[in-house]
């Protein structure tokens, strides 16, 4: 999934003191008009298939297409391939500067801070009402339209998306006597599922990422939705709160513990081993491991049967013996909104520089860019969930785990906020999940939670129960 972003100091940005572009009717007549992508990625090297999109397809095409409506638009590409980390501080420093590129990509979960910076700014401040009404909203769903939105107005098209699911393995099912089409509809389900492959020998029931060790896989893959699942989410932008000691952060809590402590169904030393991910990875290919909470990354980067893709995790049986489930609420009806089934999702999506000297060029681009043509090309020959439904019906059709979560997970997954600590409560998610794995009190857990979101963002910004 495309994640990157861009920079560049040059181009048709100019560089003064961000302050947004102004009259988004700037410059639309212009004879002549030049844009700027910039991504992470170079041509024969880091996502060289993006940049080899970028230039040899995208922009030749969008050029041809603005010519023969008689406009003279030149596209130039920024290539890059640095790490990712030190590329944000760069992108950041451009636009601080009032630069950067006219189109970059942004992280869902950055906008928040981004637009308080003054480097992203609503799209219909940027290029006009004609963003609401664009067509290409209807191929999105609205769900996945929350990862570029903000207080409800779009700031950006969506990207990449991905989706998480409960995978498992149907011949350990087999021999568990549990059925090959598994579906559990509540928490207590899925323990009880352990409990049968609890009695199979030499193999860990479940694993559901808990702790610091594991990182943003431990939010991602177990507690943020397990939280949903428990009718909650982890900040509330209505009222500007983030969950502390509630009943929904005290419950999920408790199912890590019932899953590692009371019924020991999970490796607790897994959860502390910085390699514990990939190690879980290894016993599920091995078939050493029942269920596993995971995004598609799983099916498509770890088990698929392609070995010069996935290398010693490989499953040349993966279509058969593989599984997959939506993940339950905590019981029916139970979860946010209502729902009985959950997920979560990352993923990004392009935007506009507010100091673009072309926002109607600009936007012509972003949404030539994301037209199904596009999106295909872009992919070339990978198979992967896109955030338009129209593409994912073709190209997904011969896949029947990716067209399960484009089709069924999509429309009730969720995002991490984009409020600008999301990432320091995310860390002290992360040590909760690890202290309930590893046996300590619920009730003392949640009651220090509490404490360090309070001192994170302020007992007023904080809700309990």
């Amino acid at each position: 999934m495309l994640v990157t972003v861009g920079l560049t100091a040059t181009g048709c940005v100019s560089a003064k003191h961000h302050s947004g572009g102004g009259d988004p009717q700037r410059n639309a007549n212009a004879k002549h008009a030049t844009l700027t992508i910039s991504t992470n990625a170079i041509v024969g090297g880091k996502n060289a298939q993006e940049a080899t999109w970028i230039s040899e397809t995208l922009i030749p095409a969008f050029e041809k297409a603005e010519k023969a409506k008689g406009r003279d638009v030149t596209v130039k590409y920024q290539q890059n391939g640095i790490d990712d980390a030190k590329y944000g501080e760069k992108l950041e420093l451009s636009l601080k500067a009032g630069g950067g590129p006219d189109i970059y990509i942004i992280g869902g979960d950055s906008i928040s801070r981004y637009a308080k910076a003054g480097y992203v700014e609503p799209l219909e401040k940027v290029v006009g009402s004609k963003v609401d009404s664009w067509s290409g909203w209807q191929q999105v769903d609205k769900s996945v339209q929350q990862n570029v939105s903000m207080d409800g107005k779009y700031y950006g098209v969506p990207n990449g998306v991905d989706g998480r699911v409960l995978f498992y393995n149907k011949k350990l099912f087999a021999r568990a006597g549990l059925p090959a089409n598994w579906q559990p509809t509540s928490w207590a389900d899925i323990l009880a599922a352990g409990r049968k492959l609890k009695t199979l020998s030499g193999v860990t029931p479940i694993q559901l990422d808990a702790g610091t060790p594991m990182g943003e896989a431990t939010t991602m893959q177990g507690f943020l939705p397990l939280l949903a699942g428990a009718g909650q989410q982890i900040y509330d932008p209505k009222t500007g709160k983030y969950q502390g000691d509630t009943k929904a952060i005290r419950d999920v809590l408790s199912f890590y513990r019932s899953l590692y402590v009371t019924g020991k169904l999970g490796d607790p030393k897994l959860q502390q081993d910085p390699n514990g991910r990939d190690e879980s990875f290894s016993e599920f290919s091995k078939g050493k491991l029942g269920i596993i909470g995971e995004s598609d990354y799983l099916w498509r980067s770890i088990v698929c049967p392609d070995k010069s893709i996935c290398n010693a995790t490989a499953m040349a049986d993966r279509n058969s013996t593989v599984g997959y489930a939506l993940i339950p609420a905590e019981k029916p009806g139970a979860g946010v909104d209502g729902q009985d089934f959950v997920s979560m999702s990352g993923g990004g999506g392009y935007t506009i520089n507010p100091n673009t000297k072309y926002p109607q060029q600009a936007w012509d681009l972003l949404t030539f860019m994301r037209s199904p043509t596009q999106i295909k090309a872009q992919l070339g020959d990978t198979v992967q969930i896109t955030a338009n439904k129209q593409v994912n019906s073709e190209i997904l059709k011969k896949d029947p785990a990716l067209s399960f979560i484009a089709e069924k997970v999509l429309p009730i997954t969720r995002f991490r906020p984009s409020e600008e600590h999301y990432s320091s409560v995310g860390a002290l998610l992360e040590e909760a999940s690890g202290q309930a794995a590893a046996g300590k009190p619920i009730d003392q857990i949640a009651k220090e939670y509490q404490q360090g979101v309070v001192k994170l963002v302020g007992a007023d910004h904080v809700a309990s129960d």
